[in-house]
């Protein structure tokens, strides 16, 4: 293992290691690689499903993931816009506060 600890390490390996080497190699080496979608189209599903479930917690880490992979800020608002005809208000106004808070992370 390299010297840099992974997110997941990082997060909750002290106490669930497991679960961190599982999300590791798993979720984000093998489901991730996986070739029928691209790393950018990943990440609009999974945040996507992350605001339709109201999964808050790991919203900012995928939004974050989001404009790594070329998914722009535009792109973001436009897909909470549109979700909160389907995930809700609650669900769209929340989104919106996390990815505020990401995009101000990221200014200049």
């Amino acid at each position: 293992m390299s010297d840099t600890l992974s997110t997941a390490r990082r997060a909750f390996g002290d106490i669930a290691p497991d679960l961190a080497d599982y999300t590791d190699q798993v979720l984000f080496g093998d489901v991730w690689e996986r070739p029928g979608l691209a790393p950018r189209e990943r990440c609009i599903v999974t945040i996507s499903s992350l605001i339709s479930l109201y999964r808050t917690n790991e919203l900012g880490f995928h939004i974050r993931k989001a404009l790594a992979t070329g998914v722009s800020r535009a792109e973001i608002v436009e897909i909470i816009t549109h979700l909160a005809f389907y995930a809700g208000w609650p669900a769209a106004s929340t989104a919106v506060a996390i990815a505020r808070s990401v995009f101000d992370e990221q200014k200049d």
